[in-house]
């Protein structure tokens, strides 16, 4: 009963099926080969417009590059107290940005409030003595695993405009997310204001492949340097371009992630119906975020369950964790399988019965 990460898993067979077949003869290197110029064609046609894409083997590179591209030295990136880029990547966005200021706000359930970003923005001093933000950046899922809506990205994208600021979505778990809001990918992205893009795959099907989607050309100018000079341009190119392509293919990408959201779904649904266990805010995408008592989750680990026990400072106003309780989080995957799923709320119905 693996809930850990969407991480823990491997590849899609379609994902690896493509690796075997890319590995075939030879090709052009670092990025100029014919499989990654398809690639790029698809993304410009799942976006809906031209755009520069930039393929990379992490998430925190996709990241830590992406606000290199935005954020001077001497400046700023926002973002929730709880983002990944501020929390779990070992100071990575600010040592290729070679210093700039990470500020992370507060917010109910891993959102960022606009209110808070907009008292935040209008209080920052007009000098040289503090450092001008530059950029915000939204995680989408978030690390709460709930969507940010349309409305809301909009939201944030108005007030970025007022104050001449760029826009970042992390999209480690892209897929996930627009299973969640049946829109497009234009829709969630440049169309409500958003000027870059983490687009991420791994957790969803891939081997080990993200890419950096820009819709402002300023941005993506310097991108190709950047990805170079850190060490993030492969040789062989290819294998990130087949396992993109892959991906994309016949919508395996949006499969794998409605799979996900739906087991999450069936987890939430089971647990939600046991006495004791309590949902501090709604499971949007493939992470339950149960508060549930501490036999219960001795039950579950000794019946071979492996997830997180979980610290947040997002929960909602009024709502508390027990000595006798314990906030875990639960994440489901493309390959986490119904029966799992039900096996895991037995043993938790079981332990309060």
């Amino acid at each position: 009963m693996i809930f850990g990460s969407d991480n823990l898993v491997g590849a899609s067979a379609q994902v690896l099926d493509a690796l075997v077949r890319a590995n075939q003869g030879a090709l052009a290197g670092y990025g100029t080969d014919e499989i990654t110029r398809r690639v790029e064609k698809r993304f410009c046609d799942l976006f809906e417009r031209d755009v520069s894409v930039f393929l990379v083997v992490t998430g925190t590179a996709a990241n830590a590059l992406s606000l290199a591209a935005a954020v001077p030295p001497w400046g700023m990136a926002i973002c929730h107290r709880e983002a990944h880029i501020h929390e779990d990547e070992c100071g990575a966005p600010e040592f290729f940005t070679h210093g700039a200021k990470l500020a992370g706000l507060p917010g109910v359930a891993g959102k960022m409030s606009t209110a808070v970003l907009s008292e935040f923005l209008t209080t920052l001093a007009a000098s040289s003595k503090q450092m001008p933000p530059k950029l915000v950046s939204l995680s989408q899922v978030t690390e709460a695993g709930t969507v940010y809506t349309l409305e809301e990205i909009a939201e944030v994208s108005d007030i970025c405009r007022r104050h001449g600021l760029s826009l970042h979505m992390d999209g480690a778990r892209f897929a996930n997310a627009l299973a969640t809001l049946g829109c497009s990918p234009a829709q969630m992205t440049w169309k409500r204001g958003v000027d870059i893009v983490s687009f991420g795959a791994s957790k969803n099907g891939c081997l080990a492949a993200e890419a950096i989607i820009v819709f402002d050309p300023d941005l993506a100018k310097d991108l190709e340097y950047r990805r170079k000079r850190s060490g993030h341009t492969l040789s062989k190119g290819r294998l990130l371009g087949a396992q993109m392509e892959a991906y994309l293919q016949n919508d395996h990408w949006l499969d794998n992630a409605r799979h996900a959201n739906a087991m999450a779904a069936l987890l939430l649904e089971g647990l939600a119906a046991i006495p004791g266990v309590r949902l501090p805010w709604p499971s949007e995408a493939n992470e339950v975020f149960p508060i549930i008592p501490k036999r219960m989750d001795e039950a579950l680990r000794s019946a071979g369950a492996q997830y997180f026990p979980w610290q947040t400072g997002s929960l909602p106003t009024g709502e508390s964790i027990g000595s006798d309780e314990i906030l875990i989080r639960l994440v489901t995957s493309f390959a986490t399988e119904k029966d799992t799923v039900e096996r895991f709320i037995a043993v938790a119905r079981s332990a309060v019965a």
